[in-house]
């Protein structure tokens, strides 16, 4: 039975977030921390409920519109989601405090022919995002990508291959429980369906695994680091592919972690403890400019751009962003700066990964045809050849691998949506 008190929960968290500019998880630690009473079992109510309004919310938002109620927007788009997604009763929904006609939400569920609604509503887009995908993708291929974002995503594992095979850190987890099956095309990659605790097991406390999406390990393999070279990430973050670039390297060589949020790069130490890796330097910068990014000019092997974006490839995991203003120009602008910026930094010979986990090709395909247009010294490689070295191989490789450029999508590869071209320095 429905409670109240998770029902104003959940409106309130849901609330939060949709009039706040923290992302979502964010939100929800603050908003568990302010109400430490919820126990394990009410708090993945509640954070099961939010995510799949926000995934839902434009088709929550239409369904409850012929709703009178003195709620909040919040609370009608829970009450709506719980009707329509989780098979509440009006009844159910009154004795848990919502203000609404709840019978008039069930009705409409009962009745609804979901055919009719806007393609935007049936697809849970916005417009703006929308109108991009249909001109990308076609109608078709759209819907199949919007029904695979609007679900939730698995939890992917990478293995830590300094302290562990595959096969023992799968083994590790299934000693406590969490049986894991191995990604398809991540050779260092683990997936479980359902979430777990895996953050209080031994596997993740030895430093054996980390959380890391298929489609993000597989960045660092086109890299294609290898031991005693000078590796840069150049937007580096929390460091989740810093770790992997590292332990590729078998802990050799220096990995230089540039980062322009100190308290990004704070979150790396302790992983880089826990993952028993010494060979990663950290560096907070001002900007793509700062004097420490123009001392290594010309001295790098390789380095990776994971361009700040959009984030449209991580839906999955990251829904509200799609219901914030993002400015894309602005974002393109940053990324080619950013991609400039990082190029001074190889040596003759070396290799350059330029990545976004966005759809959309104004941030894609746009941003590598500006660069190399105005960077002649570089060439494009074929993701193909270095992956199939990595011996990851791609279905629907045409497709997938147009003009060189990797292009993973959620209801292609069940991964998070990425983008990633790699080149050479000639010269």
């Amino acid at each position: 039975m429905l409670k109240s008190p998770l029902f104003k929960s959940a409106a309130e968290l849901l609330a939060a977030i949709l009039s706040g500019t923290s992302p979502a998880d964010a939100q929800m630690e603050r908003h568990f921390r302010a109400h430490p009473k919820l126990g394990a079992r009410d708090r993945g109510y509640i954070a099961e409920t939010v995510y799949t309004c926000l995934r839902r919310r434009r088709f929550l938002e239409y369904l409850a519109s012929g709703s009178a109620t003195t709620g909040t927007t919040a609370e009608v788009i829970v009450a709506a989601c719980l009707v329509a997604l989780q098979d509440e009763s009006g009844r159910a929904l009154a004795d848990a405090g919502f203000r609404g006609d709840g019978t008039s939400i069930v009705e409409r569920v009962r009745t609804l022919n979901l055919e009719q609604l806007p393609l935007g509503v049936q697809l849970d887009l916005p417009d703006w995002l929308l109108e991009r995908l249909l001109t990308q993708y076609g109608e078709s291929e759209t819907r199949a990508l919007a029904a695979a974002l609007n679900q939730p995503a698995t939890l992917d594992l990478r293995v830590n291959t300094i302290k562990a095979t595959r096969e023992e850190a799968a083994a590790c987890l299934a000693e406590a429980g969490l049986p894991v099956e191995l990604t398809p095309y991540s050779p260092v990659g683990l997936r479980r369906r359902e979430r777990a605790p895996i953050f209080r097991t031994r596997c993740f406390e030895d430093g054996l695994i980390e959380v890391q999406d298929e489609g993000s390990q597989l960045l660092s393999l086109l890299l294609e680091p290898k031991r005693r070279e000078m590796v840069v990430d150049f937007c580096a973050g929390a460091g989740g592919k810093t770790l992997h670039i590292a332990a590729l390297m078998a802990n050799s060589g220096s990995v230089y972690a540039f980062d322009i949020s100190a308290k990004r790069l704070e979150r790396l130490k302790p992983r880089l403890a826990r993952a028993g890796l010494d060979n990663v330097r950290s560096v907070a910068i001002q900007n793509e400019r700062d004097v420490r990014v123009q001392r290594l000019a010309g001295k790098i092997d390789r380095v990776l751009v994971d361009a700040p974006c959009s984030g449209t490839g991580t839906l999955r995991r990251n829904p509200d962003i799609k219901w914030r203003a993002i400015d894309v120009e602005k974002l393109v602008t940053t990324q080619r700066v950013i991609l400039a910026s990082a190029s001074t930094l190889l040596k003759p010979g070396g290799r350059l990964v330029y990545a976004t986990c966005s759809l959309l090709r104004e941030e894609n395909d746009a941003v590598v045809a500006d660069f190399l247009a105005t960077h002649p010294e570089f060439t494009p490689l074929s993701a193909a050849e270095i992956l199939a070295r990595r011996h990851v191989t791609l279905p629907l490789a045409g497709a997938n691998l147009l003009n060189g450029a990797l292009r993973l999508l959620p209801h292609r590869h069940g991964t998070d949506g990425f983008y990633a071209m790699a080149m050479e320095r000639r010269s």
